[in-house]
């Protein structure tokens, strides 16, 4: 076992203590398709109560010097229940489990089907993860199955051999999970030992973070097991192109375990016809008449979906074997120039918002009446986008957006990257995976039109300069289709990463975080913004943030800060200058935030970011109304739909 990690200060143990003392990660497979059940397929969900335990050890290294996972966890001391998914933090009524940083255990006992361990050639038994954040690793029996670094996207692990060679149906799902960030994670962060024995206890040490949310921690996504035949589709690649009376899906499919006898492909509309058919691993089916996937308010037919059905016969072991996998696909274009962002060469214009994966109790947990809900508020404001700051967001938030036509800003973890050393090469190294990690599960989603490689980076250090240029290239191989943007609040003279982006994503808080409580500045301020940046670089702007806290049910006249009147005036503001730049280069507005938030605990905070338009219980400030009569203001001026769109209209 390798020494514990350093993380400064020369006091005591670290709480990330043997992060990577495992012999490097295990690669991840080729393919991510989201598990789903099919002819071929079985999948079974692994939600519920676990058992947990926190290892509050001094080193937090008991579990490992004890080899917890060797046996059940209830057997190595007391245990409590957890639900997964959910965050730990806000589970119990213990203050140190709120914030607690370092290892903490899952495990999960569960029965497998006999028909999944039997067979020749028996099925393969995959063991998947949505998320856990931040450092995983995970035992089945007893035996090391997967480690994965990243707490926002999906990790799995083929545990055939282990269940098949057992000798019951009995399968012990053991999880060991680390919050901890430092330099070069994503985010990063630091580790901070208060080495002053008379004001802090011994080893006592803080996380520090640079980033404005909550780093809660848990199983955050479903727990999935599903099987597929002992050959099977890997992966499956799809871009659009379309004109007035014909689209092309080009395709690329991968099957691992044996050369396929025969690869079929049938795509069908949403009635069930098919309407193109292909064979062979590489190819594109041509359809005439498409029905575009078109955004929210843009079509009276938002979020057009068809079924792409692949299957695949094998010969192994002189059985033959069927595998069928059906994979949503919407045919649409985008396109980016020097003023306008196009989808299906139609000028489209962002009024959304930025989100966060926050509510009560569950913290970043998955929760389906929450996203239903959120999807319903959306559409009731009129909002057609929003960005997934700052981190990836669930699959099955991005399937409502693919189906809804709510379109995208798919953003990596990249928040917070402030220090020089997390600009470094064992940076950037991990960045460039993330972004592989992230481009692998969403490539295909035609609601994701543009990649964000980072929020509010020090984009202003000289080495961000190489740092962007890689990841934001890095991005462009991986995915030519779409176009790559950062979002920055840096200067515009002094920003090294904007000459490499397609769109520049700008955050702004005037009147807020700059001059406070000064209302009038707001027109001058923004409008220099704005023509600042477009003279230096010629691309469309969006304005990515701004926004004021509102405590619900504060008010004031004439406005003052944190009252609800103040958080309406400051929209007022800013959106008399959008009105003026978007007749021009200025294609986007998401407001900061959708709804409150959580956060660190701090003199500038009362119980987490109030600049919601939302509460964090999703009830509407003033601030929403605003919002609402403008998205709705700008859907009919901008959509070719006849007059009858209101306010009142949802697509449901």
């Amino acid at each position: 076992m390798a020494a514990a990690l350093s993380c400064g200060g020369g006091a005591g143990l670290c709480p990330l203590l043997l992060l990577l003392f495992l012999p490097g990660l295990t690669a991840g497979p080729a393919g991510m398709l989201q598990p789903r059940d099919t002819p071929s397929r079985e999948r079974r969900e692994l939600g519920g109560l676990w058992s947990f335990r926190a290892d509050l050890s001094p080193g937090r290294d008991a579990g490992f010097s004890q080899r917890w996972y060797r046996r059940p966890l209830r057997q190595t001391g007391p245990v409590i229940d957890m639900p997964v998914p959910a965050s730990f933090n806000d589970i119990t009524q213990d203050p140190s489990l709120e914030n607690y940083i370092g290892w903490v255990w899952y495990e999960k006992e569960v029965l497998l089907p006999l028909r999944w361990l039997q067979g020749d050639p028996a099925p393969r038994v995959v063991l998947r993860f949505g998320s856990a954040h931040y450092y995983s690793i995970v035992w089945v029996n007893g035996v090391q199955v997967v480690e994965h670094e990243g707490g926002h996207l999906p990790f799995e692990a083929d545990i055939s051999s282990v269940v098949q060679g057992s000798p019951g149906t009995l399968c012990r799902i053991t999880v060991a999970l680390n919050n901890t960030l430092t330099p070069h994670t994503l985010p990063p962060g630091s580790i901070q030992y208060m080495t002053d024995k008379s004001r802090y206890p011994k080893n006592y040490f803080v996380q520090n973070i640079r980033f404005d949310f909550f780093n809660y921690a848990g199983i955050h996504r479903p727990v999935v097991l599903y099987t597929t035949p002992a050959a099977y589709i890997d992966d499956i690649s799809v871009t659009t192109t379309s004109s007035d009376s014909v689209a092309v899906v080009q395709y690329q499919v991968s099957v691992v375990g044996s050369t396929a006898n025969s690869l079929s492909l049938s795509l069908r509309d949403q009635e069930g016809k098919v309407v193109a058919t292909g064979d062979g691993p590489v190819g594109e089916l041509k359809v005439l008449n498409p029905n575009l996937w078109w955004p929210y308010l843009m079509h009276e037919n938002p979020g057009y979906l068809y079924s792409l059905e692949v299957k695949m016969q094998a010969q192994v072991s002189g059985a033959l074997l069927e595998d069928v996998y059906t994979l949503p696909v919407g045919i649409r274009t985008v396109h980016v120039t020097s003023t306008q962002f196009l989808i299906n060469g139609r000028p489209f214009y962002f009024h959304g918002v930025n989100k966060h994966e926050d509510a009560d109790i569950r913290g970043k947990g998955l929760d389906w009446p929450l996203i239903v809900k959120d999807f319903n508020l959306l559409r009731w404001l009129g909002a057609n986008s929003f960005r997934t700051s700052h981190y990836p967001y669930a699959e099955e938030i991005m399937d409502l957006c693919d189906a809804y036509g709510i379109v995208v800003i798919d953003e990596s973890p990249g928040v917070g990257i402030k220090l020089p050393e997390s600009f470094g090469n064992k940076s950037l190294q991990h960045h460039l995976a993330v972004m592989e990690e992230l481009i692998r599960r969403d490539k295909n989603r035609p609601s994701v039109v543009m990649w964000s490689v980072a929020n509010e980076p020090a984009s202003e250090l000289p080495p961000a300069a190489h740092y962007f240029k890689t990841v934001i290239a890095h991005t462009k191989a991986l995915d030519p289709s779409r176009p790559v943007t950062f979002v920055t609040d840096a200067n515009y003279a002094l920003d090294h990463g904007a000459p490499y982006v397609d769109v520049i994503c700008v955050n702004s808080y005037l009147s807020w975080y700059h001059d406070p409580g000064h209302l009038e500045v707001i027109p001058l301020q923004l409008t220099a913004q704005f023509e600042n940046w477009y003279k230096t670089y010629q691309k469309p702007i969006i304005q990515s943030e701004y926004g004021a806290d509102s405590v619900p049910g504060l008010h004031s006249d004439p406005p003052m800060m944190f009252t609800e009147e103040y958080q309406k005036a400051m929209l007022r503001e800013y959106h008399a200058v959008f009105d003026k730049k978007r007749k021009e280069y200025v294609i986007g507005e998401l407001i900061w935030n959708f709804a409150d938030f959580m956060t660190n605990q701090a003199t500038t905070r009362v119980l987490g970011n109030k600049k919601g338009i939302f509460t964090r219980q999703r009830q509407p400030k003033a601030a929403a109304f605003v919002l609402r009569d403008r998205y709705w203001k700008i859907a009919n001026e901008s959509s070719c739909l006849p007059p009858v769109i209101t306010s009142h209209s949802l697509f449901l």
